[in-house]
């Protein structure tokens, strides 16, 4: 589904992000990325989105070499690829459900299939009883849900999370990671990048770990190993 060919991201010739990293993520799997601040964790997720391409090497996503994308198609591939930030993301003048549902009008959706489709997704992440009310009403693992619930709003196949529970804590964090579990189990990919050992160390899921730019373990069943 996801295929890293020896990819290396050099920003200059004395910043290198990404060196000579390959793996494979398989439709279902649920991957952790482990790894120091500056290992390249961000970097390796902006190249799978597009957003950064790769000095060497290529990224395919369904076999499509994501860097050769035409830009007037990316917000397709960008559709098939939820993401989930540190902080939130959220429009502060809309609701729970305005938040979602703005998402699902930029692409033009009838009134009709937005009402049932931000609806279902609220009840997936728990918030139904909260879809009325505004970011600054919601705890921070509540914005972190509506953040989950609107990168579902298009059914992608992966999510990907970038320290979603960086600013949360521990009892949101686990509240957080169950979701993400969840999700994981009802047949979405999911990519985790994550700082946190503990979070890590309970999931008992694969994980890839980053060291200066390079993949110094790859583990089905990985620890918070730095």
């Amino acid at each position: 589904m996801i295929n890293f060919q020896k990819v290396t991201k050099a920003y200059s010739s004395s910043s290198i992000a990404l060196s000579d990293v390959s793996f494979e993520v398989k439709q279902g799997e649920f991957v952790s990325l482990v790894g120091k601040s500056g290992a390249g964790k961000t970097t390796l997720l902006k190249l799978l989105l597009a957003e950064e391409r790769p000095t060497q090497g290529a990224v395919f996503f369904e076999e499509q070499d994501v860097a050769k994308i035409p830009p007037s198609q990316l917000p397709h591939l960008r559709r098939k690829i939820g993401t989930v930030f540190q902080d939130y993301k959220l429009l502060h003048s809309k609701t729970a459900y305005e938040n979602i549902a703005y998402v699902m009008e930029v692409m033009g959706a009838a009134d009709q299939e937005i009402a049932r489709d931000v609806s279902g997704v609220l009840e997936i992440v728990g918030l139904l009883s909260r879809s009325h009310h505004y970011p600054t009403q919601l705890s921070g693992g509540e914005k972190q849900r509506v953040a989950i619930a609107r990168a579902l709003i298009h059914r992608p196949e992966v999510i990907v999370a970038d320290e979603p529970t960086g600013n949360l804590d521990p009892y949101h964090t686990a509240d957080i990671i169950r979701l993400l579990v969840k999700i994981n189990e009802l047949g979405t990919t999911v990519i985790l990048a994550t700082h946190n050992r503990e979070v890590i160390n309970r999931l008992g899921k694969r994980v890839i770990t980053l060291e200066e730019g390079k993949v110094v373990r790859d583990e089905e069943r990985g620890k918070f190993i730095l």
